[in-house]
């Protein structure tokens, strides 16, 4: 039981002795009487008993310690890019402010965290900033749950500063057509396909660019997505392993689940479970998609002359941003000058362009969600399924869409682009001749 004793000093103040969870005897002193230092021990003891005590010593853990403690016990864990993500966050933004405070001092300086968050904002992008929160949240909920601080301070406290989100842009079949002629003039045929698949496929980035030959079905005309292309510390994965020259993956693969249930290594997978899946291609695109195979041996379908498969920035920044946005174009005068298609127009939202494009062509949402990786809510989850006549369904009004738009291309760039894929002629034919002459949307790779 818990009881009070003077602590000897020359203040004549008293020390609170109670009883700890592991049978020893705690301590503190500086009461300035034998029953508040009581009080104060049967406090700890009652505590202790519901499972809500905080051990002082452990609440005075540096959070610098306690974050490289937690990496090292959640890293064999973490996907590889998460993990860089955190030791990103706590090398740059997290140890620097916090690294030498103790938890529960953190716990206890709410305006503090306020203000950190503050000057952030001043350095850092609110997309940057809500991601470096999330992060010292993380830790900190760990931290509660290690019984080190009785709850986190981050919670209720508001990143963003709540403005609107701006809306995402939809391309036409078109638009997206005359940037993949763009992007086939600067960077090649399989880049041509790149730009095409973006909107015909609503894959992320990295389930593109990771796409190799060995992942194609010919029969089903479908592409597997199951290890997804990541760049993580300024290298190259594929399935856990890096990507060295050429293309060609480095170090053993990684140990697959035994044989039995089916499951997923947890290195190199997918953005979420419903992630994995393969995604049929339209008939024209499918053509497109073998022609761009078939134009090199590389281990990656959509890489660099060299054989290395596209970074991220160096495609978006050299390539994707002068085939939407244009060059110079707000000076017609101008040598150089290329108009732009769409401004600002992302990978991303090539993604959200296909999802558009489906909920017009009246896909069920069931197709739409297993197509993109996307999981069911509600009791949809459990009974609604995809049927073969929604993939035909689907496919149909994707073929018809692409068609359509070489349809609409003028009698010079339709050429250009028969020329650069005769396999495409077969399917531009028939179209041509239902639509009236004056239907035709007269549009150019180089066009306004």
């Amino acid at each position: 039981m818990a009881y009070g004793e003077p602590d000897g000093s020359a203040k004549g103040t008293w020390r609170a002795r109670y009883k700890r969870p592991d049978g020893n005897w705690g301590s503190k002193s500086g009461f300035t009487s034998e029953t508040a230092a009581e009080n104060w021990g049967r406090e700890q003891e009652a505590l202790i008993r519901r499972n809500m005590w905080i051990d002082p010593r452990d609440a005075e853990t540096p959070f610098g310690e306690f974050a490289e403690e937690l990496l090292t016990a959640l890293g064999p864990r973490l996907e590889p890019s998460t993990l860089a993500k955190y030791r990103c966050h706590l090398g740059n933004q997290l140890l620097p402010q916090w690294a030498a405070w103790p938890l529960i001092g953190i716990f206890n300086s709410y305006v503090e965290i306020e203000k950190w968050v503050s000057e952030l904002h001043d350095d850092y992008a609110e997309s940057t900033v809500s991601s470096i929160f999330a992060t010292f949240s993380t830790f900190l909920n760990a931290a509660v749950k290690a019984h080190m601080i009785p709850a986190n301070p981050c919670s209720g406290i508001r990143v963003t500063a709540g403005e609107f989100e701006p809306s995402k842009l939809v391309a036409t079949p078109v638009q997206v057509l005359r940037a993949a002629m763009r992007l086939y003039e600067t960077a090649g045929p399989p880049s041509f396909v790149l730009g095409v698949m973006d909107a015909y496929t609503g894959a992320r980035w990295g389930e593109l660019a990771g796409q190799q030959r060995h992942e194609y079905n010919r029969e089903l005309r479908s592409i597997r997505i199951e290890a997804p292309l990541k760049e993580i510390g300024g290298r190259l994965f594929k399935g856990g392993r890096p990507i060295g020259p050429g293309g060609v993956a480095e170090g053993p693969a990684p140990r697959r689940r035994p044989s039995g249930r089916p499951g997923r290594g947890k290195k190199g997978r997918t953005k979420s479970p419903a992630g994995t899946r393969d995604v049929l291609l339209p008939p024209s695109i499918a053509a497109l998609y073998e022609g761009a195979m078939d134009s090199h041996d590389n281990p990656f379908v959509f890489c660099t002359p060299d054989g290395n498969p596209w970074r991220r920035s160096n495609f978006r920044l050299r390539y994707w941003r002068p085939a939407w946005d244009g060059v110079n174009p707000d000076q017609p005068s101008a040598e150089d000058h290329v108009p732009a298609i769409l401004s600002w127009f992302t990978f991303n939202e090539g993604r959200h362009t296909h999802s558009s494009w489906l909920t017009e062509d009246g896909v069920s949402e069931v197709a739409r969600r297993a197509r993109l990786g996307q999981k069911m809510k509600g009791i949809a989850r459990v009974y609604d399924h995809v049927t073969p006549a929604m993939e035909e369904h689907l496919l149909e009004a994707q073929e018809s869409r692409w068609v359509a738009s070489m349809a609409a291309l003028n009698t010079r760039d339709r050429a250009r682009l028969m020329l650069w894929f005769p396999q495409l002629r077969e399917a531009t034919e028939p179209a041509r001749s239902e639509i009236a002459p004056d239907g035709i949307a007269i549009s150019s790779p180089s066009a306004s």
